[in-house]
This record gives structure tokens, C-alpha cells and sequence, in this order.
């Protein structure tokens, strides 16, 4: 480096240390940035009762809707944890940076490419005190999860800290508290009714489906008490005033058709944000409303930067949502299913407000494919193959058990929510169709998808070869048969 550039260098660190010095209570006496805390939970659509839902308790969350922003079209960019985790806290869509194939690159050296970090990197360079919360006070009942789950590796620690105890002494905050109650396998106190949830028409309606929706919709209860807990210590410790609240989930419902698969059963989430009172909301928060434009979780990331006062960062595909710097809404939102598992699939589609359109890259091969996760865990997914092969599903149900998939998918979610209409082959909507493949080319295109390229066979096999050691694959269940 040059004399010239170190100097630079320095001046840069030295005027970001002031920044954050300005900032701090220690020397400020009050803060002058929000805090943020974000509320991720595992596996959940938008099954609360303030989106509609029945038999299910939410009143936490409920509450929280009232006071904040409502978002109505919120989703993911995709269905599985590690894929989407990488790509919110980064801001990025994961396959834009490698991250696509679900728990890939634990083992290697990966790195996200030049100019894309995590969240809590540009916090804590910013002034921001970050963390991870496992850690709560003597008298709380449950402990955060931590998960991060990315598909790349960080250097050096990811937060300051894990602990609640240390957002009083060190404001402004961006924490995160994670919550894994909605995902399998389910530990919730029984509340829903079996014979009273709604299930939707692909799935069998039977003891077991009821069974399992209800105990879904009791870990969304469960969830929604414990967020409870969070916020009121969050009151207790005389926060609630100075901290943004944005309650979300990683990815939609865990259920057969949800999880893994692009439907909005996998990409659908719950948005939620309430802002404190010691601050100006931003231009164009209302509180107590519903907002229905279409956005992407990375658009949490943007806004929460934005929020900091940060800028956003030039490669960051997020868009602010409000403020002075919000950005143009969207017109469509992608998301993208790679490798989960053992299970080989390339899925991308891309949803406006009334059509969601699904290209399938792997259409030879059938939706109930090899997956010890879902075998082992999902007791409907077994039960559509035994029901299949009685001869007992109606047609809309069978599409789930046939040898192949559609390689092309397109259903008007607004007419047809629970999307099993496939209007692909519709002359009448030939125009749409063409609409939204040309759309879903240019963002393959522009945002440098890297699954067009399978993972090398090697690691297909050393991920089947896992699978089977831990006592979930064909050769160790054939072993204990034996």
C-alpha cells in the first residue's frame, strides 16, 4: 500500500471511531440511533391470527401488528434455513454468492466475494454493539438458539456478544433473538384442535394430517409466548422506547409441500415491525397499518442498515422500504430451491401480486425424492406414498406422488391461493407465461446465478455417505433390518 493510501486508511478509522464515540451513551448521554432487534423464527408461514388464521394463539405477535407495519407479501428467498439465512444476513440472494446448496461450504474455506459482509459486520463498524442472544436473566424460561446456519464462513467473531444482559450497557444495539419451536420436531403444550384446523386440499385429509397441522400451529403459539417473554424484558429493561422490533421467519411453513419447495407454503413469511417511540418513524411508516407490496427478506437487512444510518452498501440487492432513501417497490419477488439434503433439485420462480411462476430444472425427478429429513421427520410425506399406493387420494393430492414434476409451473395465487390450478399449458395465459419466463431469465442473468452448475458428484455421495451414518439412510436401515 502506498504512503497515500495508508494515511487514507487511517483517517477513515479514525473518523469512524469518532462516529461511533459521538454515539455512545457513555459519552453522549442519550442515543442517537434506534436500536434493533430482530425476532427470527424457524419454519413459519404467516399461520397467526393477525393474518387470519384459526386455532392458533398469537397474541404477542397480534399485539405487535397492531402497533407497527403488517406486511401481507413478504417471502424468502428460499425455502430451506442455511440457504436463507445466508442470503438475509448478508442482504444477497444466496445464489448470487455461492451460498445456494443447503449446508454447503462448512468444511472449505468459501468466502463471500468482494464487498458483501454480514449484517453485523457493518453494524459493529458503524458504533453498533452486536449479538446473538442465547443468554437471558435468571427467571426467563427459554434461551435464544443462535443459529446462524450460513453457508459460508466469517472471520473472527461474528457478534460481540450473546448475552441480554450486555444491550443496556452498550446502545445502540443490532441484536437478533432466534426461536426454533415451529420446527420439527414439535414440543408445544397441545391448544389446537385437530378437528377444527384447515387443511389445505393437497394434502390428505386425515388423523395424521390433522394431528401434525395442529401441533405446527401449537409451536406457533409456543413461539409467540416466548416472544412475549423477550419483549417484556425488553420493557423491564427500559428498552422498548429506543429498540426497532421486525419479528420474521427464516423460510415458510414446515409442513410437506412447504419447506424445500418454492410454493408460498416455503417462501411465504410473516413481517412484522414496530418502531419506538423515542424516534421519528422513517417516511412512509405508519403505525397500525398493513402494507401489501411485494418484499424480500433481504430487504429487511437494507432497511435495518438504513435505519443505522448506514449506507447501503453498492452491491447489496436489498432495497430500503422506507425513509429518505427508500427504494422503487417490487414488481416481482424471486426465490430459488438448490440441494437440500441428499435431494438434487434446481428450482427458481419468480412471484408478482397475482401469478407465482416455478421453473423446474430437474423435472425428471419426482417431488416425494429420497430425503431422510422429510421421511424421518414429516409423518404426512409418508402417508401421501401409502395412501398413493392404495389408490386413495383424490386428484389434486396425487400430483405429490407422481414419478415427475412439471417443468414448468404457473398458478394465479390470487384466484387460486392454495396453488394447484397449473395454468402453464392455459393458451389464455401464453402471454403471462412468456411474461414471467422472460423475467426469471434476466434475473438467472443479471444476478450471476451459480446453480446453473451442479455440485461435483463427490459431494452428492459424501452427502448420501453422511446421511447414512447417522442412521438415516438405506444402508443403516437395512443394516438394522437385518
Amino acid at each position: 500500500m502506498s504512503g497515500c493510501g495508508r494515511r487514507m486508511q487511517v483517517a477513515v478509522v479514525a473518523l469512524a471511531v469518532l462516529f461511533a464515540g459521538a454515539l455512545s451513551p457513555a459519552t453522549a448521554g442519550v442515543i442517537e440511533r434506534p436500536n434493533i432487534l430482530w425476532l427470527v423464527a424457524e419454519d413459519m408461514g404467516p399461520e397467526l391470527a393477525c393474518y387470519g388464521a384459526a386455532q392458533v394463539h398469537t397474541p404477542t405477535i397480534d399485539r405487535l401488528a397492531r402497533g407497527g407495519v403488517r406486511f401481507t407479501r413478504a417471502f424468502t428467498t428460499a425455502p430451506v434455513c442455511s440457504a436463507s439465512r445466508s442470503a438475509f444476513i448478508t442482504g444477497m440472494y444466496q445464489t448470487a454468492i455461492g451460498a445456494h446448496n443447503h449446508r454447503s461450504h462448512r468444511e472449505d474455506d468459501f468466502p463471500l466475494p468482494d464487498g458483501v459482509r454480514i449484517i453485523s459486520q457493518w453494524m459493529h463498524d458503524a458504533g453498533y454493539f452486536t449479538a446473538n442472544v442465547r443468554q437471558f436473566s435468571e427467571g426467563v424460561d427459554f434461551q435464544g438458539t443462535g443459529k446462524t446456519d450460513w453457508n459460508f464462513r466469517v472471520s473472527g467473531e461474528p457478534f460481540d456478544s450473546d448475552k441480554w444482559a450486555d444491550l443496556k450497557t452498550h446502545q445502540p444495539f443490532y441484536a437478533q433473538v432466534n426461536f426454533q419451536e415451529s420446527h420439527r420436531p414439535f414440543r408445544a403444550p397441545k391448544q389446537a384442535d385437530p378437528a377444527l384446523v384447515a387443511i389445505p386440499p393437497y394434502y390428505p385429509d386425515h388423523p395424521v394430517t390433522r394431528a401434525d397441522w395442529a401441533a405446527y400451529l401449537d409451536a406457533v403459539s409456543e413461539a409467540d409466548r416466548k416472544i412475549g417473554v423477550v419483549l417484556e424484558q425488553l420493557k423491564r429493561d427500559g428498552l422498548d422506547d429506543s429498540t426497532v422490533v421486525v419479528f420474521f421467519a427464516d423460510h415458510g411453513q414446515c409442513h410437506v409441500r412447504g419447506k424445500q419447495f418454492c410454493y408460498d407454503e416455503g417462501l411465504h413469511i410473516p413481517l412484522v415491525i414496530r418502531w419506538p417511540k423515542d424516534f421519528p418513524p422513517p417516511r412512509g411508516f405508519a403505525p397500525g397499518t398493513v402494507d401489501d407490496r411485494l418484499v424480500e427478506s433481504l430487504d429487511i437487512t437494507a432497511t435495518s442498515l438504513d435505519w443505522a444510518g448506514i449506507a447501503k452498501p453498492p452491491a447489496m440487492q436489498g432495497r430500503v422500504l422506507f425513509g429518505a432513501r427508500r427504494e422503487p417497490d417490487r414488481e416481482y419477488a424471486f426465490g430459488a430451491r438448490d440441494r437440500c439434503d441428499e435431494t438434487v433439485f434446481r428450482f427458481r420462480t419468480a412471484r408478482d401480486k397475482q401469478y407465482r411462476y416455478i421453473r423446474n430444472f430437474t423435472p425428471e425427478r419426482p417431488f416425494l425424492s429420497s430425503n431422510r429429513y422429510k421421511e424421518n421427520s414429516y409423518p404426512v410425506w409418508n402417508l401421501i406414498k401409502e395412501l398413493h399406493a392404495q389408490g386413495k387420494l383424490d386428484a389434486v393430492q396425487d400430483v405429490l406422488a407422481q414419478p415427475t414434476m412439471p417443468a414448468e409451473e404457473l398458478y394465479d395465487v390470487a384466484a387460486d391461493r392454495h396453488e394447484i390450478h397449473n395454468l402453464a399449458d392455459s393458451p389464455e395465459h401464453r402471454a403471462v407465461l412468456d411474461r414471467f419466463r422472460g423475467v426469471l431469465d434476466r434475473w438467472v442473468e443479471e444476478t450471476h446465478d451459480q446453480g446453473r452448475a451442479f455440485e461435483p458428484p463427490e459431494v452428492i455421495e459424501k452427502v448420501k455417505r453422511e446421511a447414512d451414518q447417522r442412521g438415516k439412510g438405506p444402508a443403516a436401515k437395512a443394516a438394522q433390518a437385518k
